[in-house]
């Protein structure tokens, strides 16, 4: 029995308890490291005076990459090439685990920068079409479009003429990326990002949605279900899929932001987006689950958690509807490096599960 955040009980049909299948493709290296960081990460004060110091170690060009590269960016990054991404694709389907290539390059803000990650994700995407091992890419908006662009047409507020040209250019951007997407016959996960941008986010996509999801869900968005609305939003959604007579993709999460939405809330005194307690988040998260099984010949679902209840619960769902643990609607994902109990065992029981692997120069993905 599998008991959830508010007390529930249910029958889940996979367990998450074999580290043998959960490790069995990493040496005692890898775990000695992966513990060491991991134990590491409790320690807040230890894990900031690290990060400024690899910051300045950095911006002082000593020679500490490669040791970045051989510990905290091994344990959760593909490479910084295709040919190093390549070896960890090839490590996750002996395990039947797909993988979600992540350019995880932070876009800036200068139209040089926006078009080379386009046509990075646009090269990516038509090696998904011809790699059975990479069902889906994925994409931040702030990749390929000014944050600042993002968040003025968030706002309603009008634009300028050189901003309304922007505008445009992002979208097109947007639009020949999906379109990618949907040639390769594999889906693109759009990124959730901050809830002031994110109105701008949700109508770009929506858009995309209506537009290249008739046949399957090529597109999808993201909630992050420690917002409040989100369930309301997403009921509107299912809504406005059936009205349109297309599919709609959802990858749910739970969020990644809260930090600072609260503390833009506090400084700025609006009411925070945020839910006020876990236990909301965790109901908001598996209502929406419930919500998208209900709906599921119109939905398709990526179930991006490491949260085991969250798991069963999909699990649970789907054997009490009768839908086959691969069914092609449902897939569960986890970050590469991470909850590899959750990810191996699934997919040893014979569940849709991917890995998201970002890649990119050490340099440019310590953000991530």
């Amino acid at each position: 029995m599998a008991t959830s955040q508010d007390g529930r009980e249910l029958n889940a049909p996979v367990s998450f308890d074999n580290t043998q299948v959960a490790f069995q493709y990493k040496s005692g290296r890898d775990l000695f490291l992966a513990w060491l960081i991991f134990s590491m990460t409790k320690h807040p004060v230890l894990m900031k005076l690290l990060t400024r110091a690899v910051k300045l170690f950095l911006a002082l060009r000593l020679p500490i990459k490669p040791i970045i590269k051989a510990t905290v960016f091994k344990l959760f990054c593909g490479g910084e090439s295709r040919a190093e991404y390549q070896k960890v694709i090839a490590s996750l389907r002996k395990a039947h685990i797909g993988t979600i290539l992540d350019y995880a390059v932070e876009g800036s803000a200068d139209e040089a920068s926006f078009k080379k990650t386009e046509a990075e994700l646009i090269r990516i995407t038509a090696e998904a079409k011809h790699n059975p091992d990479i069902p889906c890419t994925c994409l931040k908006v702030t990749a390929v479009a000014p944050f600042t662009l993002l968040e003025r047409v968030s706002a309603g507020k009008s634009l300028t003429r050189d901003q309304s040209i922007q505008w445009e250019a992002a979208k097109a951007r947007l639009d020949r990326i999906c379109a990618a997407a949907h040639d390769s016959e594999k889906p693109i996960y759009i990124d959730a990002e901050e809830s002031w941008i994110q109105p701008a986010v949700d109508a770009a996509v929506e858009e995309m949605m209506a537009r290249y999801n008739t046949q399957r869900a090529i597109v999808y968005t993201t909630l992050q279900m420690y917002r409040w609305d989100r369930l309301d939003y997403l009921g509107r959604l299912i809504e406005d899929a059936r009205r349109g007579g297309y599919r709609l993709g959802i990858k749910v999460v739970r969020g990644a932001y809260m930090e600072q939405e609260r503390e833009r809330a506090r400084e700025m005194g609006y009411p925070s987006p945020i839910n006020p307690t876990q236990e909301a988040t965790h109901r908001d998260y598996n209502a929406a689950i419930e919500m998208i099984m209900d709906n599921v010949e119109v939905v398709e679902i990526c179930l991006g958690t490491h949260n085991e209840y969250s798991c069963k619960l999909m699990a649970h769902l789907m054997a009490e509807r009768n839908l086959p643990n691969d069914h092609p609607h449902v897939t569960f994902s986890q970050l590469y490096g991470m909850s590899d109990n959750i990810s191996f065992n699934l997919s040893r029981a014979g569940y849709n599960v991917s890995k998201y692997l970002p890649y990119g120069p050490v340099e440019a993905t310590l953000p991530y």
